[in-house]
């Protein structure tokens, strides 16, 4: 038995296809009545909510910030460091790993999914799957709406815009929107003098 799971969990780790009943072993990792839980809590009880988020993710950085309701496939395989923002129905389909850095903000309704599934019906017999990680640098802004397809990585301070589909790695420092995402520019020194006092009228693309 432990053989056949590390088999699979070879496949999984290389993102080749493996299907619901093999992976089945990996379903005491899901977290699925505790983000419940948290989703039932009061926003005012920050401290049960900071109890249940040690509980549910992987691992959670200082002062974050995840609004009811957010859904996660497992919970324990997202891992978000220091001054997060999610703001409400933010998606984890985290059957491998997402990594999220410091300083993160994510705006509503965007989903972060590690899993695709075959272009040929026959081989999505038993919900067969791939599955590759995610990842998100510090410093990252992410639209509302946008999703996130498996394997990215998205660089240091990158900005995606509202509705994206990120099918690619984004460059860190870029402005990037679209479907499919495209990079649209770098951000640059100009972009600190967007919308400060006294410069609210400041063109920006």
């Amino acid at each position: 038995m432990q053989d056949r799971e590390d088999e699979v969990r070879d496949r999984i780790h290389r993102g080749l296809l493996y299907t619901e009943s093999e992976a089945s072993f990996q379903n005491p990792l899901r977290r699925a009545d505790l983000v419940f839980e948290y989703n039932q809590t009061r926003p005012a009880d920050t401290e049960r909510r900071r109890e249940l988020l040690e509980q549910i993710l992987g691992s959670v950085g200082a002062r974050t910030v995840l609004l009811s309701p957010f859904h996660a496939g497992f919970g324990s395989n997202v891992h978000i460091g220091d001054d997060f923002f999610g703001n409400v129905n933010l998606t984890f389909v985290d059957d491998v790993e997402i990594r999220i850095g410091d300083g993160v903000m994510i705006a509503p309704s965007v989903t972060l999914t590690t899993t695709g599934h075959p272009i040929h019906p026959e081989l999505r017999e038993d919900f067969r799957r791939f599955s590759e990680p995610i990842v998100i640098e510090d410093r990252v802004w992410i639209g509302s709406n946008v999703v996130v397809l498996p394997g990215v990585r998205i660089g240091y301070g990158a900005v995606i815009g509202a509705g994206s589909v990120v099918s690619r790695d984004v460059p860190p420092m870029t402005v990037a929107v679209g479907v499919p995402c495209r990079v649209v520019r770098e951000i640059t020194d100009e972009d600190l003098r967007t919308r400060v006092a006294g410069a609210a009228r400041t063109s920006s693309p």
